[in-house]
Parts: C-alpha cells; structure tokens; sequence
C-alpha cells in the first residue's frame, strides 16, 4: 500500500474514493515524452519503501517544465533503474487520518493530523519526510467513515495489525487520497503518545488479544517538532560536521520536560548525552494545549531548553492550521 504507489491508488478507488490520475514509470524517456504530451503540473515521487524522499518533488510550474528539467538530470545522474509516479497536482487542504487495526476492526478513537514536511519554515526547500506535526484525536469521526473505514474488510482479510494512516487533500469536490502510511511514521509515534491516557503497551495488547477496541486520549491537541543537526536531511558529511556534539539542557528544564522530549540518533560518550546515529535526527519536541496554539507553544517552550551547536528546527509549525486550514475543514464539512 505504501512503496507501490500505484496499486495504493488502485485501493482508493476500490475503497470508493476519488482518486488524483497518477501515472507509474520505469522510463525516463517514456515520462518525458508522457509531459510532452500532457503538460501539467505534477508531483513526482519515488515508488520503494526505502527510496529517499529528499528526492520527491512538488512541481510549481503549469506546463509541466520543472519536472521535465529534473527527469532528465535524474536520467543522467541516477544509476539505479527508474521507478516512480507522476501525480497530477490537486489545490486544497492537506489532512491525514490514521487508526490502529487489531487484524478484524479498527480501534476508536481515530487521529487526525497535519503534517509539514518541508526541510525550512515557509515550506520551502526539499521535502523531509516530516519536520513536524499537529495531531488530534477529536473530530476525526466524518474523515475516518469516509476513507480508512472503507478498508476495514480487506484488511481483515489480509490479517493487518498495526497503525495505517492516510494522506488527504480536502477541498469542495471531495477528500482526495494521496498515499498510505502502513506503520508507526516518525514522528508521528511521539506525538500521538502525547494524547494517550495509556501506555503502548496497552494498546498494543488491545490490538492483539480483540477484547477492547477503545483506547483513552486526551480532548487536546499534540504538536511535535524535529530537532535536527547539519547536515540532515541527508547523510554526507555528518561524522565530520556535527556527530558527536554535546546535547545540553536549560537549567528551567524539568523531568516532564524530559518525558516531552523523544530522544532519537544520540549516545552517552563518558557520561555526556552527544548526537549519534547515521544523519543528525537529534529528536522530537511535543507539547500538548486544549488548542492548536497552546500545544505549538508548549513545544516550542521545550524546544528552547534543547541546546546544541548548530541545532535547527522550524519555526512555523501549526502556524498554517492555526490560520485557516482547520477552519477551511470545518467549513467544508469534514470535522465533526
């Protein structure tokens, strides 16, 4: 569902959801002369579970252009045989919807998500996979019955346990399916464990064993942030630029502050807590409010107290759900 792109759209349109026209290739020559021929704007992204993201691009330009022009460095640079999508861009809201299934069901209450995935504040530069999140576990009842509800059957069949999440675009015609997350996302595990009344252990028993399909949330809003360190997103360079540096802490930091942050690439070198790991993934800063802006505020409060040489994070995030886009939800229909 999730690193073949193609046929997760082939199960949107079995669940009965419109789908984007997406269009796979294994040839640069053959997409090339596909834009040609239909000249838009597209969003290419790369099918495989371990394909980089870094290399997945939005496109801006009407015509088609931009994708054009880095298909063709791609046809000259990349090595390894082609195999990606063209998806034809679509304007509107961008919201996830995720569950945990216990292998009959889905257990209750859903979550609902936004997340920004671009590498700099504005949502500029390259896309990251995720450099923050807003999550709720309130209002997602009419989202989830009209998307991920409609898999339930298949994914009894085929036995799924686990965590499944969609990415959404909301807009006047209807919710449109982008693609499928069949697992815990990063750093999405952290921040929904914000919102838990229970511990995973919990919830992964109440996924095993069937008898309770209910898990405990809080009536608040989650947000967390990537704490990184050059040169994330990717990895050359790293053992020289920044592994290894000391991960120090405000003296106002407090052991629930503590608990807030979700510690990732890091070590204990002689009993001082340094950046460890493959590419300067430090963590995830969480915050909880009763409102979106409370829990921004609360994580980056706690960000703040993190202290590390070169250490980068973005700064806006919340700030595009804060100002319009869970009102628009709301507006269109789609938060109970």
């Amino acid at each position: 569902l999730e690193s073949d792109r193609s046929y997760g759209q082939q199960m949107f349109a079995k669940m009965g959801l419109k789908i984007v026209a997406s269009h796979r290739f294994t040839d640069y020559a053959l997409a090339i002369e596909f834009i040609h021929s239909h000249p838009a704007r597209y969003v290419f992204k790369l099918n495989g579970g371990t394909a980089p993201r870094t290399l997945n691009y939005v496109g801006v330009m009407e015509d088609g252009t931009d994708i054009l022009a880095l298909l063709a460095l791609h046809r000259k640079q990349l090595q390894s045989p082609p195999d990606f999508v063209l998806m034809e861009h679509i304007q509107g809201v961008e919201v996830g919807v995720g569950a945990y299934f216990n292998g009959e069901k889905f257990l209750t209450p859903a979550c609902l998500d936004w997340e920004h995935k671009r590498f700099f504040s504005g949502s500029q530069g390259e896309l990251t996979g995720e450099m923050g999140t807003v999550v709720t576990y309130r209002g997602a009842e009419i989202i989830f019955n009209k998307t991920l509800a409609h898999i339930e059957s298949e994914l009894s069949q085929s036995g799924y346990c686990g965590y499944i999440n969609v990415n959404l675009i909301a807009n006047e015609e209807g919710l449109w399916p982008l693609e499928f997350t069949s697992r815990f996302g990063y750093p999405g595990f952290a921040i929904c464990e914000a919102l838990h009344k229970e511990s995973w252990v919990s919830i992964f028993r109440k996924m095993l064993d069937r008898t309770n399909t209910e898990i405990s949330t809080r009536d608040d809003f989650a947000t967390g942030v990537v704490l990184t360190v050059p040169p994330f997103p990717y990895t050359h360079g790293y053992s020289i630029l920044s592994k290894g540096l000391p991960i120090l802490f405000r003296d106002t930091m407090t052991e629930k502050d503590h608990d807030s942050l979700h510690l990732a690439e890091v070590a204990l070198a002689n009993g001082q807590l340094v950046t460890s790991g493959i590419m300067g993934y430090v963590g995830v800063a969480t915050g909880v409010g009763n409102n979106v802006q409370a829990s921004r505020d609360s994580a980056y409060e706690l960000a703040a107290k993190v202290v590390i040489p070169n250490l980068r994070y973005r700064n806006d995030i919340g700030d595009r759900v804060i100002n319009g886009d869970y009102a628009r939800l709301k507006e269109l229909g789609y938060i109970s």
